[in-house]
């Protein structure tokens, strides 16, 4: 739960969602979608109505409007949660997807509206049946390439995301390591806790 160069890496892959974004090598259905996405954070972002900090709730409800398009919040808890996800009640289900939405939003949302503007390229797509990954790269103005994959599945006829990796990493295995030890060594009740805590 504060493994600092994790939310590092957190708060970077979700600032890759606000940049400009560089002449696509390949184009595919999921990256179609995901792509005006990303425009309208830029828009957002840049939008002189909303910047500053007596603007900052409504700046973040209006971007929390278009995650809501991208993001599966509850497909990402339930794979977050992992195996303990069947034992918890619909409500206790409920709950927990609120705290893990809230939880991601707080470690990049501050990010995202500091972000300078690196570049974003679309790599490609690599599709398995209902699910695909949209590849992408982001080059640091150090030179360097930083490799962000979302992982996205077929909801009806448009694509949700409910994985990132960066450098290989996975956000959501990340998390489900660290929530299941705490529920081990602990309690669920005790996780819950925890996560109020960080979001209150």
């Amino acid at each position: 739960m504060r493994d600092r160069h994790f939310v590092r890496r957190v708060a970077v892959m979700l600032a890759l969602a606000v940049v400009p974004v560089a002449p696509a090598a390949f184009a595919g259905p999921a990256t179609d979608q995901i792509k005006p996405q990303i425009d309208r954070v830029v828009a957002t972002i840049e939008n002189p109505a909303l910047k500053g900090d007596g603007k900052a709730a409504e700046r973040r409800q209006a971007l929390r409007g278009i995650t809501d398009g991208v993001f599966d919040w509850s497909e990402m808890a339930k794979r977050a949660l992992g195996r303990h996800w069947a034992g918890r009640t619909p409500a206790e289900q409920q709950e927990f997807v609120a705290l893990f939405r809230e939880l991601l939003e707080r470690a990049y949302v501050g990010k995202i509206e500091r972000y300078a503007g690196e570049p974003i390229t679309y790599m490609g797509e690599v599709a398995d049946g209902e699910v695909t990954t949209v590849r992408t790269k982001i080059t640091t103005r150090q030179s360097q390439d930083v490799p962000i994959d979302y992982r996205m599945f077929r909801d009806g006829d448009r694509w949700r995301v409910y994985d990132v990796l960066i450098e290989g990493i996975s956000l959501v295995n990340n998390y489900r390591t660290q929530f299941d030890g705490i529920i081990k060594t602990s309690s669920y009740e005790e996780l819950v806790k925890r996560l109020k805590a960080r979001t209150s």
